[in-house]
């Protein structure tokens, strides 16, 4: 299999780098600082786990790049606005 990228894997790769600041940042709060609690970081690692899982679904069922492309950008919309939905 070569190796192919898709948005999900963008996405997949700014969490995980969003994870790793977050353990590694010092416990004091700051103005622009994000502190997140190991709960939380645990929900995000899941979270991350899942965009994984959903990127191998979307690759074994949609062989041609673009049409991968296309449904992963309409997926990681949807998750965005029913996110928003959902925080109010």
């Amino acid at each position: 299999m070569k190796l192919r990228l898709t948005p999900l894997n963008i996405v997949t790769a700014l969490g995980i780098a969003f994870l790793a600041v977050s353990f590694f940042q010092p416990k004091t709060t700051s103005v622009g600082h994000v502190q997140m609690g190991t709960f939380y970081q645990l929900i995000f690692a899941a979270l991350i786990v899942v965009t994984i899982i959903s990127d191998l679904i979307f690759r074994f069922t949609l062989k041609e790049l673009k049409r991968i492309w296309l449904v992963e950008m309409v997926f990681i919309i949807l998750t965005i606005i029913l996110f928003l939905i959902l925080q109010k």
